[in-house]
């Protein structure tokens, strides 16, 4: 599941985005509301966490500006503890939910699963490319009846490139896509773990490759 995450306090920002990151969601995370805008604009997810004070542009403007827009993407408002002026707005304007600050990551996460289950756009909850698909509740790639569940790691950058198919991904573009922002792991994880990818479809018998250009980066290729 791909999430856009705004938050302009760079501690709780990194702080929300480990904790998501380590819970095997995929977290763009943006710092004003200008900026968030732009991204939910522009890119297609599954859910978006909005801090309702933000610079440039606040969560409430960005709430009502997606939803004036057509955007149908389920939103996680939050908000300060006594703000429940900001909280009715933000449901009046069309938020999905909100959390007040503080809050404990336990509860972000159940606020995160339960907006996600209630989205309305319908997401598939396996992806297909070629004759290979990766179901996103059980890390499992098939194809045809063989199967493999892919560790963590694997499964991360298993379904960046699925959902990226047709563009080509840089290693530095996977590296913080897959690993986040402010992981300790180098370029060269990123190509070790390429090579594991290509091992594990080569063993699964499937014809989809991932296919590097050289200067620009990997792609899927579904293959004949």
């Amino acid at each position: 599941m791909k999430l856009l995450y705004a938050e302009d306090e760079p501690a709780m920002a990194e702080a929300v985005t480990d904790v998501l990151t380590y819970h095997n969601y995929l977290v763009d995370r943006v710092a004003d509301g200008e900026e968030a805008l732009d991204y939910a604009r522009s890119e297609t997810y599954d859910g978006i966490i909005l801090d309702v004070m933000m610079p440039r542009l606040d969560g409430l403007a960005v709430v009502e500006t997606l939803r004036r827009e057509g955007c149908r993407t389920p939103v996680l408002l939050l908000t300060a503890k006594g703000e429940v002026e900001d909280r009715i707005r933000g449901l009046d304007l069309g938020a999905d939910d909100y959390l007040p600050k503080p809050f404990a990551m336990g509860e972000l996460l159940a606020r995160v699963r339960a907006m996600l289950r209630r989205r309305q756009e319908f997401v598939p909850e396996v992806l297909t490319c070629g004759d290979v698909t990766l179901n996103l509740g059980s890390f499992q790639l098939a194809c045809g009846d063989k199967s493999a569940v892919l560790p963590k790691m694997e499964y991360r950058l298993m379904e960046t490139l699925m959902r990226n198919q047709g563009l080509y991904l840089s290693s530095e573009d996977l590296l913080v896509k897959v690993w986040g922002y402010n992981a300790q792991a180098e370029i060269g994880t990123v190509w070790v773990y390429i090579s594991y990818l290509r091992k594990r479809l080569a063993a699964l018998g499937s014809r989809v490759t991932v296919k590097a250009r050289r200067g620009v980066g990997y792609t899927l290729e579904a293959g004949g």
